[in-house]
């Protein structure tokens, strides 16, 4: 199959499909790759890197369209587009069918297969495929970085001889791909920061990179992240009114705001509002990651930064995976190609359209002159909220005490056990063995049950370290098997000789596992 790469017509769009290094991975899947002349000129990918990938480059949008069998872009197609493509081509691009049923009617009577990026089922297997969380991710690293851009202080606390600057205030509201990624730059970069979302489960993901949990008191029933396909499900109006008081509570203390509450295919909510702007510091930033759907904040302009009368910048764009266009079509390029080669199992250059798979099957759109969409609930769920751990119970100073006593009973009595079996056996034996043999074996049972407590009682996490450094107590039994290799005795000698051959093994090679510990933790 020839698979080809348009150039994006959407003014200011950076990113491209196909890049030089994802094509040479659909080329090991039987492909042959065509870009569009300028197509990745604006991710810093030259027609010249392109062909030095073994990639054709042909002069316009038509001649790809023409003369490829799968059509890849990023941005959803123009109506214009889809009317150049033929019967049986496939398209792969971000689609938002629930946005666009015109473009879903004129890809059914084209009667080509539209895949949607942005319908690849939320389940493990699809993970590398997800576009929507490769974007989400850099989105949510970007618009920390435009933060930055526009806050007027350090991020981090400093002390220095001039003063003292105390670190920034950030809340990031919701802590899905696009809100962790926000928490984990903002937390590098030395502020100090608080994160709220209505699903409680993430709470330890938030504290876990090093962020305070914003905890709202509020009895409610959260809905499994596997019913909503992994997103945050709409609250209820009284859970709605208890989030807005608590952001009021939080708004004059805040340096910068990043939202991200944004579900595919609904409008952003309102989480925002003007009265906490209003009551926001003079050179405070919110940066709104859900502008494209209307805005969590209630005065953001899409594509646009404002300056409200009270000094608050509130930045709307649209973009901020473009903003990042070689990065973005690295990743993007990359769920393209993965979600080739699940089109291309036996890896031969043959796509094989599996309308069973549940990946496949949930992100196809379009297919054989019929709309696909919405598809059914894949069999495997996605993202369940993982059941809460439950807490121990603190125990009070008697029961601790009572704990500890039965405790010791308990080992008390299983050594005593032990040790009168143990007696019981060398009596046994001493009533057929000579003294001279019990001498020697008495010796031998002390030094099993002495080495085996010793060892019993180490934590498992110092296991490999104490036994590479110990294991030189092996010396011992070199010792002893060349006291014994010179019995008149061949079995004598023989066991000797495997002693001193198994012991001399375990020196040195519990000398060079910590010697290749050691050099873990040094710097090269």
């Amino acid at each position: 199959m020839k698979i080809g790469a348009l150039k994006e017509v959407i003014e200011g769009e950076a990113r491209v499909a196909v890049t030089p290094s994802s094509a040479g991975h659909l080329q090991k899947l039987g492909h042959d790759v065509f870009v569009e002349s300028g197509a990745g000129s604006r991710a810093g990918f030259s027609d010249e890197d392109y062909r030095k990938a073994n990639v054709t480059v042909l002069g316009n949008a038509s001649e790809v369209i023409g003369a490829v069998d799968v059509v890849a872009k990023v941005r959803v197609p123009e109506d214009g587009e889809i009317k150049q493509m033929r019967e049986g081509q496939t398209l792969i691009s971000f689609f938002y069918p629930a946005q666009n049923g015109e473009l879903l009617e004129a890809a059914k009577e084209q009667g080509i297969t539209a895949i949607a990026m942005d319908m690849v089922p939320r389940i493990s297997r699809a993970q590398k495929m997800d576009a929507l969380s490769s974007m989400a991710n850099i989105a949510g690293y970007r618009s920390v970085i435009e933060a930055a851009n526009n806050f007027g202080r350090f991020f981090t606390g400093q002390v220095t001889a001039a003063g003292k600057v105390p670190p920034a205030k950030i809340l990031v509201v919701g802590a899905g791909v696009a809100g962790l990624a926000a928490i984990g730059t903002s937390t590098s970069l030395g502020a100090q920061v608080y994160a709220f979302d209505v699903r409680p489960e993430v709470a330890e993901q938030i504290e876990s990179m090093g962020a305070e949990f914003v905890f709202l008191d509020f009895e409610e029933q959260a809905t499994d992240g596997a019913a909503t396909g992994g997103y945050a499900a709409p609250s209820s109006p009284e859970f709605r009114e208890a989030q807005l008081k608590k952001f009021r509570e939080l708004a004059p203390q805040m340096d910068v705001v990043i939202t991200t509450a944004l579900i595919p295919g609904r409008d952003a909510p309102v989480l925002w509002t003007k009265d906490m702007v209003e009551a926001m510091k003079p050179g405070s930033v919110i940066v709104d990651l859900a502008a494209e759907k209307g805005g969590n904040c209630e005065l953001t302009v899409a594509d646009e930064r404002v300056v409200t009368e009270n000094g608050v910048v509130i930045i709307g764009y649209t973009d901020f995976a473009s903003r990042m266009g070689a990065q973005a079509s690295e990743l993007y390029g990359n769920n393209i190609r993965h979600f080739m080669a699940d089109l291309t199992p036996k890896k031969d250059g043959v796509i094989d359209h599996n309308m069973d798979d549940d990946v496949i099957r949930g992100a196809t759109v379009a297919h054989d002159h019929d709309v696909t969409w919405p598809p059914p609930k894949p069999k495997v769920a996605a993202i369940a909220a993982q059941k809460p751990k439950e807490k121990k119970k603190e125990l009070t100073p008697e029961e601790r005490k009572a704990q500890e006593v039965a405790a010791f009973k308990a080992e008390t009595k299983s050594q005593v056990t032990m040790l009168a079996l143990g007696a019981v056996v060398l009596l046994l034996v001493g009533l057929v063995a000579p003294a001279s043999f019990m001498s020697h074996f008495i010796v031998f049972v002390l030094a099993c049950f002495v080495g085996f407590r010793v060892i019993w009682n180490v934590a498992h996490s110092l296991h490999t370290p104490l036994m590479a450094i110990t294991n030189a107590i092996s010396s011992i039994i070199i010792l002893g098997a060349l006291m014994q290799i010179g019995s008149g005795s061949w079995l004598v000698v023989i066991l000797g000789a495997l002693a001193v051959l198994m012991a001399g093994v375990n020196i040195f090679g519990g000398f060079m596992v910590t010697r290749r510990m050691l050099a873990m933790f040094q710097k090269s």
